[in-house]
C-alpha cells in the first residue's frame, strides 16, 4: 500500500498516545515529506503563538537523536518551561522516537507521544517505535521502476497520449498501458494524475 493511500489508522498511534500526537515523515534539510498533528487544538495553538518549537526538549532531542525516550528522560533546559506547559494541557507524560534512512542518514522520521494518566511502558515504546519504521518505509521511494517504466512516466509528466507514447517508442498501446500500470504500482497503486508528481517528488523524474 502506498504512502497516498495509506492511512494513520493503520497504526497504533491513535491507540497508544491518548493524549495527542505528532509524527513527520523523511524530514530533510527543512520540510518532512509527511506529517500529521493529533496534538489537543488548544495545545498547537498556544504552541504555535508561543514559538515553543524553538525551545521545545522533546524537538531539540528529536533533531539531534535517533532511538526513543521518555520524555522525563530528557534532560535538557527548558528556559519557555514547555513540558510544563504540555502537562497543563494534558499531556503530561510522553515518548518521542526517531529512526533514521538506512540509505541517507540525512533523512529522519520522528514523533512525539503523549499520555496524561502515566509514564509509557517499554512494550509500548517499542510499538511506536515499530510504527514509526513501518511508516518512514512506507513514505520511502520505490527503488525497483525500470527504465521503462520511468520513460513512459516521463512522457506522461510532459503531456503525452498513450498512442503518441505507443508512436515515439514504436511499441503498442497495450505495451504503453502495462508500463503505466506496473509504475503506478510500484508507487503505491496511485492514479496517474497522483503517480507522476510522487516520482517527480522522489527525484526519481
Amino acid at each position: 500500500m502506498g504512502a497516498a493511500e495509506q492511512t494513520l489508522e493503520d497504526y497504533r498511534f491513535y491507540d497508544l498516545s491518548p493524549a495527542g500526537f505528532y509524527v513527520a515523515a523523511r524530514v530533510g534539510f527543512a520540510f518532512p515529506e509527511f506529517e500529521h498533528n493529533a496534538m489537543p487544538l488548544a495545545w498547537v495553538a498556544k504552541y504555535a503563538q508561543g514559538s515553543f518549537v524553538l525551545y521545545d526538549p522533546v524537538t531539540r532531542w528529536l533533531y539531534e537523536n535517533a532511538g526513543a525516550v521518555r520524555w522525563s528522560e530528557i534532560c535538557d533546559e527548558d528556559p519557555r518551561q514547555v513540558m510544563s506547559a504540555a502537562a497543563e494541557h494534558g499531556m503530561a507524560f510522553g515518548a518521542a522516537v526517531c529512526v533514521r534512512d538506512l540509505r541517507d542518514p540525512s533523512l529522519r522520521t520522528f514523533g512525539a507521544f503523549a499520555r496524561s494518566d502515566r509514564e509509557f511502558r517499554d512494550d509500548e515504546i517499542a510499538m511506536l517505535s515499530e510504527d514509526l519504521e513501518a511508516l518512514h518505509l512506507a513514505q520511502s521511494p520505490p527503488d525497483d521502476l525500470t527504465e521503462a517504466e520511468l520513460e513512459v512516466l516521463v512522457m506522461t509528466k510532459r503531456g503525452l497520449r498513450i498512442k503518441e507514447m505507443a508512436y515515439q517508442l514504436g511499441i503498442t498501446d497495450s505495451a504503453i498501458k502495462q508500463r503505466l500500470r506496473s509504475g503506478k504500482a510500484k508507487l503505491g497503486s496511485r492514479p496517474t494524475a497522483q503517480a507522476v508528481p510522487a516520482a517527480t517528488r522522489y527525484g526519481l523524474i
